[in-house]
């Protein structure tokens, strides 16, 4: 079956129509847990939830009893979904066991219980194994992780800060999503935590801004990344790493200092597209940002090269692959890029 975003899942369940088998692929916690969420408003009312969810993990529970609820007919629910953690877990199984596994599964899913949803869950299958090539063929799979590319990643994580701000009951401006997107660089538990921050904050005025999002998200972090760009366009990387340590040792959290990095660097390319006689309020609107912070930029896009300011975007978003990839220092990372961004 179709592997399909996030977005087209959530487009699909929309329609209403069973879906026998979903295999969740991926490790971003939130991204998951929102698709449990959605799978479970979508085909089990709030009354019979008791009777119509069943968790099972692959890790733990025996595979003859996931496929022996998923054949049994729920009690007082129409339809039940079936939750399996942990799928990669078979993968570790002896040749015989697995194979004798996938074909169980392979002839459940040919003539599927229509009462039954059955959602794996697995953070990684090795795609050269019957078992995920099955579930491929046999299932709709989500990928339930965020794109390498940062601006992808900001762009999916907009409609979600949406779905995030209407869970807690507030409304997110377009300006105010987009902005929070971008300065924490698409990650998702990140901007769940501010946007709970800002609904405490907004009270009963049950409305979340741009300006509460300056305020109370970026303005002290693009203070920051402003004044590290002074020692970059310097070429100062003794003061430019200094910085750093100090900015780190107060808990500055590193994906979000990488974004507001990115989100620096975009603005200053965008910023010497500007005619010279741009003044601070035209600015401000081109750029998307108040007029005091809109004339720092355009200062600032003076002081690099066009080269430097796309050759340094290309080594954050390196960067920010290096951080998502584990394996290295965060920190070693970071320490290498500013002194990479600050070299001539």
């Amino acid at each position: 079956m179709a592997d399909v975003s996030p977005e087209q899942f959530l487009a699909l369940l929309s329609k209403g129509k069973p879906v026998p088998g979903i295999l969740l692929l991926g490790g971003e916690a939130y991204l998951r847990e929102m698709c449990r969420k959605k799978i479970t408003e979508a085909y089990v009312p709030p009354a019979v939830r008791d009777w119509g969810i069943t968790r099972f993990s692959a890790e733990d529970d025996e595979f003859s009893a996931i496929l022996g609820q998923a054949q049994t007919m729920p009690m007082l629910a129409q339809q039940q979904v079936i939750f399996v953690s942990g799928v990669e877990a078979w993968e570790r199984l002896g040749e015989d066991s697995r194979d004798a596994l996938v074909k169980e599964l392979a002839d459940y899913l040919k003539n599927p219980a229509p009462f039954s949803i059955l959602v794996f869950e697995a953070s990684a299958l090795d795609q050269r194994m019957r078992l995920a090539k099955t579930l491929a063929e046999k299932m709709v799979t989500v990928s339930v992780e965020l794109s390498g590319d940062p601006a992808e990643r900001a762009r999916l994580a907009v409609p979600l800060a949406f779905e995030m701000a209407a869970d807690l009951g507030v409304e997110l401006e377009r300006d105010a999503a987009e902005e929070l997107a971008e300065i924490l660089n698409g990650e998702l538990a990140s901007i769940r935590t501010e946007i709970e921050k800002m609904a405490a904050y907004a009270g009963e005025r049950r409305k979340i801004t741009r300006a509460d999002v300056d305020l109370l998200v970026v303005s002290a972090r693009k203070y920051s990344v402003w004044q590290l760009a002074d020692m970059l366009a310097a070429h100062q990387p003794a003061r430019a790493l200094e910085f750093l340590d100090s900015l780190l040792r107060d808990g500055e959290p590193l994906p979000q200092m990488l974004g507001a990095l990115a989100w620096m660097y975009r603005k200053l390319l965008e910023a010497q597209e500007l005619p010279a006689s741009t003044d601070g309020w035209q600015a401000a609107s081109r750029l998307k940002m108040r007029p005091q912070a809109a004339e720092q930029a355009v200062r600032q896009s003076r002081k690099f090269p066009r080269a430097q300011l796309a050759t340094g975007l290309e080594a954050l978003y390196e960067a920010d692959s290096r951080l998502k990839s584990g394996g290295t220092s965060q920190r070693a990372v970071m320490e290498f890029l500013v002194a990479q961004l600050a070299s001539r």
